[in-house]
């Protein structure tokens, strides 16, 4: 597994070893002691999360202020753009974001710590997206910040307006979201 640090700390890119020939492929898609001494970190992950979208559909900016979940993410079919927000008060990159292309052909997967509001944008015709959390879903603690927020600035490659959720539409303005301390 290789593993290759982005410009926020502690958000990492994950690259599985993928032994392939004419018939396929294979790779193991998370082991816990491979994951601890890639990255050094312990992570306990108590539920698996899998969802499909079209084309230009984006969710996010999501995330829990109690019962913070760390994630880990990948796709299985398709293309996402997918990105990471530090919204930690307290840290110096309070407010930059970083984003990475996921697919079922670079296998890549994003580690995004507590403390981080995430979300994604299909970028091909449809994306399978895989993710393992760290606690619980908690519908009454998740929050959303609005995904075109013009502090943060994120630059998502849309070439068209995208398809968003009721939730996404109405989420919050950056500088007036709950984040974290």
């Amino acid at each position: 597994m290789k593993v290759t640090a982005t410009e926020l700390p502690g958000v990492l890119i994950i690259e599985p070893k993928v032994f392939g020939d004419e018939r396929g492929f294979f790779y193991e898609s998370f082991n816990a002691r491979a994951f601890a001494d890639a990255t050094g970190l312990q992570q306990q992950f108590v539920q698996d999360n899998h969802s499909r979208s079209q084309k230009g559909v984006l969710r996010g900016l999501h995330y829990q202020v109690q019962h913070a979940q760390g994630k880990l993410v990948r796709v299985t079919a398709g293309e996402v753009l997918d990105v990471a927000v530090d919204i930690r008060r307290s840290s110096p990159n309070f407010g930059k974001w970083a984003s990475v292309r996921l697919s079922a052909d670079n296998n890549r997967q994003l580690w995004i710590p507590p403390g981080f509001a995430h979300g994604f944008v299909v970028l091909s015709e449809y994306a399978e997206f895989l993710y393992k959390t760290t606690d619980y879903y908690t519908p009454e603690a998740e929050r959303c910040i609005r995904w075109d927020d013009s502090e943060l600035n994120i630059d998502w490659q849309l070439s068209s307006p995208p398809t968003l959720s009721t939730k996404d539409q109405n989420g919050a303005r950056f500088n007036e979201a709950e984040v974290f301390p």
